[in-house]
C-alpha cells in the first residue's frame, strides 16, 4: 500500500517489549470525507481526533526499553482501532459535544471500507510482530500508550496524572501501580479515567486472548503537549516499569 495506515519504529530492536500507540495521529486521508471529516481544525486538534502527545511518549518509551513500536497513521474518528469490529463506538458520529459530519452518513459499506483500509491492516501488522517474537521463543509484553483530556465538556475535572487500565491480568498492572503510588506528586488511577475491561479492544485481542502480559497506560494530555515533556514521560515510564518489575517476586 502506498499510504500505509501504520508505522513501525525500531523494527530491528529485541521484541521482549512491544509498544503500541492506537491513537497516534489526527490525520484524515483524502479518501475519507474530503480529508477533514467536515470538522474545523480546532476540533481535529482536540482529544476527540487523537491522543495528544501519546506518540511522542510511546516513541521515547520504546527507545528507553530498546523495543519496537507500532503506531497508527489515521485519526480515531476515521475508525477507532481500539475497538472491536462490532463495537457501536467504532465509528463515532458524536464525541464530547462535537458532531462528526463526515461520519453521520457513513453506511455499512463505508464502515467496511474503512475497516479494510485502516483497522484490519494495523491489527494484522501487530499480529505479525507478536508472531515473529513468539517464533523467536519470546513472549512479548505489550504496552499501549494513550492520553486523556483533563476534562470532558460538562463533566468534573479529572484528578489523575496517569491511569493504568487492565482487565484480568495483573502481572504488569499490580507492580507498576504499587510503584507509582510511591512516586511523589502523582495521582494514579486504577482503571481510570476509563475501564480496561473492554471486550474486543486492542489489549483484549492481542493480550488477553493470547495470554501475553499487557497494560494500557493513560497520561493526562496537558502534561505531554510539548516534545520535551513527552520524552521525559517516556523515559520516566521506562524507569518506573523497570523498578516495578525488580520488585516482583522471581517467577511471578
Amino acid at each position: 500500500m502506498d499510504d500505509p495506515p501504520f508505522e513501525i519504529l525500531g523494527e530491528g530492536r529485541p521484541p521482549a517489549w512491544l509498544v503500541l500507540c492506537d491513537h497516534a495521529s489526527n490525520r484524515v486521508p483524502q479518501d475519507v470525507a474530503g480529508g477533514d471529516l467536515g470538522l474545523p481544525a480546532e476540533d481535529m486538534a482536540r482529544h476527540i481526533a487523537w491522543d495528544v502527545g501519546a506518540q511522542g511518549v510511546a516513541a521515547a518509551l520504546a527507545e528507553a526499553l530498546d523495543a519496537p513500536m507500532i503506531a497508527t497513521r489515521f485519526s480515531r474518528l476515521v475508525i477507532d482501532p481500539n475497538r472491536g469490529e462490532d463495537d457501536p463506538t467504532l465509528l463515532m458520529k458524536l464525541y464530547d459535544g462535537s458532531i462528526i459530519p463526515g461520519n453521520r452518513a457513513a453506511d455499512a459499506a463505508e464502515r467496511e471500507r474503512r475497516l479494510a483500509r485502516f483497522h484490519r491492516p494495523y491489527h494484522a501488522a501487530l499480529e505479525r510482530m507478536i508472531d515473529a517474537a513468539l517464533a523467536e521463543g519470546v513472549a512479548p509484553r505489550l504496552l499501549s500508550i494513550h492520553s486523556f483530556t483533563p476534562q470532558l465538556r460538562g463533566r468534573p475535572r479529572r484528578p489523575w496524572e496517569i491511569g493504568l487500565l487492565w482487565d484480568r491480568d495483573e502481572r504488569l498492572f499490580r507492580p507498576l501501580y504499587d510503584r507509582l503510588l510511591d512516586e511523589p506528586g502523582l495521582t494514579v488511577g486504577d482503571n481510570e479515567p476509563y475501564s480496561g475491561q473492554l471486550r474486543g479492544d486492542t489489549m483484549f485481542r492481542h493480550g488477553t486472548e493470547r495470554g501475553l502480559e499487557h497494560l494500557l497506560i493513560e497520561v493526562r494530555n496537558d502534561l505531554i503537549e510539548e516534545a520535551a515533556d513527552q520524552r521525559r514521560w517516556g523515559r520516566d515510564l521506562a524507569r518506573w516499569i523497570g523498578e516495578a518489575l525488580d520488585r516482583r517476586p522471581a517467577g511471578a
